[in-house]
């Protein structure tokens, strides 16, 4: 997709942080953007800015629980009568939960997969279609987290679904290359957002059995460091990423030694032995995956 003027994008988590700031992005660059938020203060000032900066026909505000299916298929639906179709899906909607696994109970386990994981199967599940509708082709953007690659303690229940994304942007990227649709994991460092005030976003239902009380309200009062990325920026690298179909999309090339770790690791656990030819023929299938191989290609 090397234009996305006269594109449709629809990005949960859209009215405040990395989602507002790529929806920014969007608009400057001629597409359409449909903020999809579960929070209707933040719905209200990303759409008194737009229409500050004479962008508001160009987005449209929608208050959405990303886990509740039958919100975000009249959602999709909506946004397809406003805008006439969707192109570019990005699943943003995400929550900063942390504690020790400890710690943890079901409450926090439902609520923060339902949204991280859930969301965006529930993302893809119900805007798919609109992609393939139209045949112009399309992306998919699922907003993983360095923390998927470097793990961080007392993070288990983020840095699982947050791993999950990246899994699923490369398998988005195998099953729909054919319809011209592709898919990238977004894994930013620090970022001047509102994740910090994730615990107001909890529903009641997962408030009775949580471990992470103490958590939420210390996260809550933690500011944003000055160090930490802005948003716009993180949408400025998002829309370069979707111009470029690139697998992934990074921000800080501080965590670049960190993650080089992390795979060697991996690599030194194979076993040091030879390798079977016949049963390395067998499963030639998974041998050598091509996207990896377009990836580093691209990358030179």
């Amino acid at each position: 997709m090397d234009s996305v003027g006269g594109k449709v994008a629809f990005i949960t988590g859209g009215a405040s942080g990395i989602g507002l700031g790529l929806a920014k992005v969007l608009v400057k660059a001629g597409a359409k953007v449909v903020m999809a938020d579960v929070r209707p203060d933040h719905l209200d000032e990303a759409t008194e800015w737009f229409a500050r900066n004479a962008q508001k026909d160009s987005v449209l505000g929608i208050q959405l629980d990303v886990t509740d299916r039958a919100a975000y298929a009249s959602a999709a639906e909506q946004s397809v009568r406003a805008f006439g179709k969707l192109h570019i899906l990005v699943n943003n909607a995400g929550m900063g939960i942390s504690g020790s696994v400890k710690q943890a109970r079901f409450d926090d386990w439902d609520w923060g997969l339902g949204v991280m994981i859930g969301g965006a199967i529930n993302g893809i599940t119900t805007c798919l279609p609109h992609l393939l509708a139209h045949g112009e082709g399309g992306h998919i953007v699922n907003t993983s987290s360095m923390a998927a690659l470097i793990p961080v303690k007392n993070f288990s229940i983020y840095g699982t679904a947050k791993m999950a994304m990246i899994g699923l942007a490369e398998c988005l990227r195998t099953d729909l290359a054919e319809d011209n649709i592709g898919a990238s994991a977004f894994c930013p460092g620090p970022v001047q957002s509102n994740i910090r005030e994730s615990a107001r976003t909890r529903p009641e239902k997962y408030r009775r059995d949580s471990g992470f009380a103490v958590q939420e309200e210390q996260l809550a009062a933690r500011p944003n460091s000055p160090l930490w990325m802005d948003p716009v920026e993180c949408g400025e690298r998002i829309l370069r990423g979707i111009r470029r179909n690139d697998l992934y999309i990074f921000t800080h090339p501080e965590f670049k030694q960190g993650t080089a770790e992390h795979f060697e690791a991996m690599l030194a656990a194979f076993p040091d032995e030879p390798i079977n030819t016949e049963r390395a023929n067998s499963i030639r299938f998974l041998l050598g995956n091509p996207i990896f191989k377009e990836e580093l290609a691209r990358k030179g």
